[in-house]
């Protein structure tokens, strides 16, 4: 079992930094979609990143030994990483294209439930009547948070229906991800994982990129696409330490207040740059929606069992 230091303040300070730049990161991105399609802001994301994680590996002599793919199981269980991780990318990407950043980040939630959903049906996990009562939260304040678009739901040619079950299923493949992620831990370390499935991205996705679009950025493009490509590696830097300080039901926990700062931030947005992003259309059963989708996130992550203090360690949601 995994022990924390017990330095619990620097936990929750290195969670609410990965809580402030994952609220950032659909802000950013959005913006970078002004500049470009979504699957070049992809392979840029995950040839910075890659790059680093590359070097820093290597320095440490820690790159994955790749002989291990010999034996099928393990293979099975890094295709469906990749495959997982690069389609939650996608998806995620091509949604934000038809919906607002706190839609996106309210509806992408909906991927750590389906994982503890995933944990009870692929490792046979008890859910605790506490995380019950968490789901229902969860469930209501979703849809209290969209009550302003039951009109569009169930229209297919409504772009911002388009865009939630695109972000939908961009939260059903990281549940496959992490399902995934979850055995594999017992091969190989996280970060190898990661380097696995960044490489794996730069290579599938550069032949539908446009990498000479670099050259008509101006400061903000240029600004927002290297955030995007650093928010990364920098927020699950952060989230792996806070892992190593605070249990992982905490951290947990924090990080559900994730949709409330993208919320929060796009109202600051629209406040110094005018014009610059639609802003998020809210009203008083919005706001509720939004708390109870935290409070239920919240209350489902701290109802864990002890078994599954350690489960979540090394998933990352962007």
């Amino acid at each position: 079992m995994h022990q924390t230091s017990g330095q619990w303040k620097l936990g929750l300070l290195l969670s609410l930094t990965t809580a402030v730049l994952w609220g950032l990161l659909p802000i950013a991105l959005k913006g970078l979609l002004e500049y470009t399609d979504p699957i070049t802001i992809i392979w840029f994301r995950f040839a910075i990143a890659g790059t680093f994680l590359f070097a820093f590996l290597a320095h440490q002599k820690s790159l994955p030994q790749l002989s291990s793919l010999k034996r099928y199981p393990i293979l099975f269980l890094v295709s469906l990483v990749i495959l997982g991780l690069l389609g939650n990318y996608a998806f995620y990407q091509y949604g934000l294209s038809y919906v607002t950043p706190g839609s996106a980040q309210v509806m992408i939630q909906t991927a750590p439930m389906l994982l503890l959903l995933g944990g009870l049906i692929v490792f046979k996990e008890r859910f605790h009547t506490a995380q019950w009562f968490g789901l229902i939260v969860f469930c209501v304040g979703l849809i209290l948070f969209f009550n302003q678009r039951f009109d569009t739901f169930f229209n297919t040619s409504d772009e911002f229906s388009i865009g939630l079950f695109l972000i939908f299923i961009a939260g059903v493949l990281w549940a496959i991800y992490a399902l995934a992620q979850k055995q594999l831990l017992l091969h190989y370390e996280s970060e190898q994982i990661m380097i696995m499935i960044y490489i794996a991205g730069i290579i599938v996705f550069i032949p539908n990129s446009d990498i000479t679009f670099v050259n008509q950025l101006d400061t903000l493009g240029w600004v927002l696409l290297i955030f995007c490509g650093a928010n990364t590696l920098v927020a699950y830097g952060a989230f792996a330490e806070a892992l190593a300080h605070w249990e992982a039901s905490r951290v947990s926990a924090t990080l559900a207040i994730t949709p409330l700062l993208t919320l929060m931030f796009m109202q600051l947005t629209d406040y110094l740059f005018p014009g610059y992003m639609q802003p998020e259309p809210v009203n008083s059963l919005s706001i509720i929606g939004a708390l109870l989708v935290v409070a239920g996130s919240a209350v489902t992550a701290l109802s864990k069992s002890k078994k599954l203090e350690s489960d979540i360690k090394a998933l990352d949601t962007n």
